[in-house]
């Protein structure tokens, strides 16, 4: 593959010396007056606050200079559990200059996952958000087994007697300090990131400078962006995702972060920023697809009509970029205006009218879903790959090609092959050194050839688009041997609007039941599309014989799509939406199997009690 032009200058040294403090001296040297980071109060209230990329560079010295007088020093693990906040963001950035490792924890991760990753990194020093996540840190200051000695706290007032965030600014910085920052060399660790555990104990991935340098250039080299582009942070930095795209990616590009500390207000900061990128995990696209999807089906038969002409024109264009081919000219024409016209005030009531890079990860896209943005001219370019491969190892591109409902080819700092039983096995540049030991000692889990088995199964077709199948552990087997993927079933059920969540189930069994989850965004619309009577609640809807009948025919259009193997016989329909406070979902959104069925077992085993 062919490297692209970068979205911003190479930095001054070579790839091979790339780390990312040398990106951060380079941005506040080179791009000195840029804005790179801005935030609201905490209470999402108020005026931004921006810091550009000299003053960035700044503070994070003295941060440096407050946490070195806590004893932190080169190779120290420092754990970090707050919101998107930029008491996260630059302490991030200050460690790393002081050659410190910061680690940071999923806010929903339950004490006994928190103190498992302090045992295991032996931190002395975490930095937490407020009182609520001080009462859960204490104990551990004066647990054996745990090194733990200093909590920072950063909301004024919440400290206690611990130490306050604002007093690592005060601290002087001492004379000749600077000399002692930013000589992290390449293969340093430059993060540990924690799996959020779909099952079992969080593992501690680390990863270098040079991993995540070399990730950040192979993903240049396939998106197309403007220089110094916007960046909403919102999703946990204890995720690959948000720290390849809120801190790492924006050093590289030196562009501008905007962060967003409650993921629920993110609508919000999108209509104010209007991005020219926007990164969603599947269940955040999904949800968008919902809103939009309910807000048209309250507009008038003659409104809908236009926006659905529209629609099928960027889908037809849409079509043509898909195959490699150049639309005709009348077709261009009519999307240009159907885009204008229509597409575009339509985007622009949501934010997204700038947006030419749109992107998700993490999980199977819902092809529904993608077929749905793809007819208001947005095409998410879905990508896969693990916290073990630095996040992104295959993406589609705008730039080299894309294919909607595969997650790419390979980026150029990873290789990929199929096992024989299909499993994806990866190597490269940006996979990543190992996993973590209490030791301090790094446990490669590469094979003699350099090798990584992902877990993943998938195919590849004969242009070298990567298609996932399903997680190798997730595989449902039934009882007549055949082999289902979960997923293909879940997602063909979610296709109908009213379904917003769906666990397949069936191993060992069979046949395969279901439990699906009522959409509570979308679910109220149809209800009033339809003129459905209920007292608006979604346990209301629920039992509504309407509501019941639709998602009858919602499934057995679901079945209509499936081969004998993979339809559902029977299913639950439940009102209470999955998520990461409830623990069905980890933080980054992925189901969590083995806690929905145990939740649910009773339920489950009804559904085979006329067996």
């Amino acid at each position: 593959m062919t490297s692209a032009p970068r979205t911003t200058g190479e930095p001054p040294d070579t790839p091979a010396e790339r780390t990312l403090p040398r990106l951060l001296a380079r941005n506040a040297r080179e791009y000195p007056g840029l804005p790179g980071l801005s935030w609201q109060p905490a209470d999402g209230d108020g005026e931004w606050t921006t810091l550009t990329w000299a003053e960035i560079h700044e503070r994070t010295e003295h941060l440096a200079a407050g946490y070195a007088a806590l004893g932190v020093g080169r190779g120290d693990h420092v754990l970090m559990m707050m919101a998107n906040r930029p008491e996260h963001w630059l302490s991030d950035l200050a460690l790393v200059r002081l050659g410190a490792v910061p680690v940071s924890v999923y806010g929903t991760a339950a004490p006994g996952q928190i103190a498992h990753i302090a045992r295991n990194c032996r931190a002395r020093v975490a930095v937490v958000e407020g009182t609520a996540q001080v009462e859960v840190w204490e104990p551990l200051l004066t647990d054996a087994d745990t090194p733990l000695a200093r909590l920072v706290v950063a909301e004024p007032g919440a400290e206690g007697g611990h130490v306050p965030y604002a007093a690592l600014l005060r601290e002087p910085v001492p004379e000749r300090f600077a000399k002692e920052l930013d000589a992290a060399s390449p293969e340093d660790p430059l993060t540990v990131v924690y799996t959020s555990g779909t099952t079992g104990e969080p593992k501690g991935v680390v990863l270098t400078h040079r991993q995540v340098m070399a990730n950040a250039l192979a993903l240049d080299a396939v998106v197309e962006l403007p220089p110094h582009v916007e960046h909403i942070c919102y999703l946990p930095f204890a995720h690959i995702a948000e720290r390849m795209l809120g801190i790492y990616l924006p050093c590289h590009r030196a562009s501008h972060v905007h962060l967003c500390a409650d993921p629920t207000a993110v609508g919000t900061v999108v209509r104010k920023v209007r991005p020219a990128q926007f990164f969603g995990v599947p269940r955040i696209w999904e949800k968008l697809c919902a809103a939009v999807r309910a807000v048209l089906s309250l507009m008038p038969a003659e409104q809908r009509e236009v926006i659905d002409a529209a629609s099928a024109v960027a889908r037809e264009h849409v079509g043509y970029r898909e195959r490699g081919e150049t639309p005709p000219a009348d077709l261009e024409e009519r999307y240009a205006r159907a885009r204008e016209e229509v597409l575009l005030p339509l985007l622009a009531a949501g934010g997204l009218d700038r947006v030419t890079w749109a992107a998700s990860a993490s999980a199977p896209m819902p092809v529904d879903v993608v077929d749905f943005w793809a007819g208001f001219g947005i095409v998410i370019m879905d990508a896969w790959g693990l916290t073990e491969t630095t996040g992104v190892a295959t993406t589609n591109s705008p730039r080299t090609g894309f294919r909607i409902g595969s997650v790419g080819r390979p980026v150029e700092s990873v290789e990929v092959r199929l096992a024989a039983d299909g499993e994806i096995e990866v190597r490269g540049e940006s996979v990543f050194s190992g996993y973590l030991q209490p030791d301090g000692s790094v446990l490669s889990a590469l094979d003699a050839d350099g090798w990584l088995a992902t877990g993943d199964i998938g195919r590849t077709d004969e242009n070298g688009f990567l298609w996932l199948t399903d997680r190798k552990k997730e595989m449902i087997i039934t009882s007549t041997g055949k082999n289902v993927s979960p997923a293909l079933v879940e997602n063909t059920l979610k296709q109908h609007p009213l379904i917003g969540q769906a666990l397949v189930h069936g191993d060992r069994r069979s046949y395969l039941v279901a439990l699906l989850v009522l959409d509570a965004e979308a679910a109220p619309a149809w209800v009033a599309a339809n003129g459905v009577e209920t007292d608006g609640t979604v346990a209301a809807l629920v039992g509504h014989p309407a509501v019941r009948a639709e998602v009858e025919r919602a499934v057995e259009a679901a079945n209509s799509r499936l081969n004998r193997t993979e339809q559902v016989k029977r299913y639950e329909l439940l009102a209470e939406e999955w998520g990461p406070a409830t623990g069905e979902l980890t933080p980054s959104l992925k189901m969590r199997r083995r806690v929905i069925r145990d939740k649910y077992a009773d339920a489950l085993s009804g559904l085979y009690e006329e067996d």
